[in-house]
């Protein structure tokens, strides 16, 4: 049985950076194609690099064809806070390249496709703690309005077309290898760098807004374990619920006081704040649990000192 050939779109952000890896251990770097609209900086650390813009259909074309493709994992989009300023680019780059990949695993072409959701398709009135799996979605932002349409997308063309495509709710996303990218959980990365480099820093989420969070290893082994659940064992077909944890920014900042002591935080809140109250607080993820085995292996304490760790080691 020959081996699938993967592609990832949007590999050289936050999730990206770290997939392309552990796709690359598990199915080897030459079966992995990374894709990105701008250049590598540095040498990969894994797959074939295809400079791609998933808007120019004739170029995703090439690569796919090229590379005999038959797994996507479209990772490419704009992110909550650069959305609220480009709403129209928002809705095109978030959508379009997902209905072009769903129409060519329809026709066959493609045996499976990854799409992220996000925890901001929840909205105001519901439930701000423990969310569950089916409530009633209702964005406030761009961000949550593209991904609202896309869980909706891919459950048509799963339920009207058999398409194989599986998705994940991500929180907000820590990762000490590949800055964040423009979303409003951005603090909780932002903030590791300042405590080593500057120890202070000004947080632009309130002090007590709570959000779910996840270290990316989790987010990650996540990631791989539904892709390789047996397609029975899918029961939702939007978007699965992904809790991690739970933190405030000022949590967060005396967890990190214990490691450097030093440290102080600020408030200055922005536009984003908005965005973030629109948001749960926690998440309920018992569906995953129950379908394909999601676990953690990350709390606070743990993330906190391996985020330290990390970026105090020579570049």
């Amino acid at each position: 049985m020959k081996t699938s050939k993967i592609l990832i779109t949007g590999a050289l952000g936050q999730i990206g950076t770290e997939l392309s890896v552990a796709l690359a251990s598990k199915y080897g770097s030459e079966n992995i194609i990374v894709s990105d609209l701008r250049e590598p900086s540095k040498p990969l650390e894994a797959g074939v690099f295809e400079q791609l813009d998933v808007m120019d259909f004739k170029r995703f074309t090439e690569v796919l064809e090229k590379h005999q493709v038959d797994i996507v994992y479209h990772l490419a989009s704009l992110l909550s806070g650069t959305s609220e300023k480009n709403p129209a680019l928002a809705w095109k780059l978030n959508i379009d390249p997902l209905l072009y990949l769903c129409n060519l695993a329809k026709e066959g072409k493609l045996k499976q496709i990854f799409w992220p959701s996000s925890i901001a398709v929840f909205g105001r009135e519901i439930p701000k703690t423990n969310v569950g799996q089916e409530v009633p979605l209702n964005p406030s932002t761009v961000y949550g309005i593209t991904k609202l349409a896309g869980e909706k997308w891919c459950e048509y063309y799963h339920q009207k077309h058999g398409v194989d495509i599986r998705s994940i709710r991500y929180p907000g996303l820590i990762s000490w290898k590949a800055p964040a990218g423009g979303g409003t959980t951005d603090y909780a990365v932002e903030i590791f760098h300042k405590a080593i480099e500057e120890k202070k820093y000004t947080s632009f989420i309130a002090e007590h807004t709570a959000m779910p969070m996840l270290y990316m290893d989790d987010a990650i082994e996540a990631t791989l374990k539904l892709m390789e659940a047996p397609s029975e064992s899918i029961t939702v077909r939007t978007s699965y619920n992904l809790g991690g944890m739970s933190f405030t920014p000022k949590e967060l900042a005396e967890t990190i006081k214990k490691e450097i002591p030093e440290f102080e935080i600020a408030y200055e809140p922005d536009f984003r704040q908005a965005i973030a109250d629109s948001w749960p607080a926690s998440i309920d993820d018992s569906i995953a649990k129950r379908d394909w085995g999601l676990s953690y292996i990350y709390d606070l304490e743990k993330m906190t000192k391996e985020m330290i760790q990390n970026l105090k080691k020579p570049a």
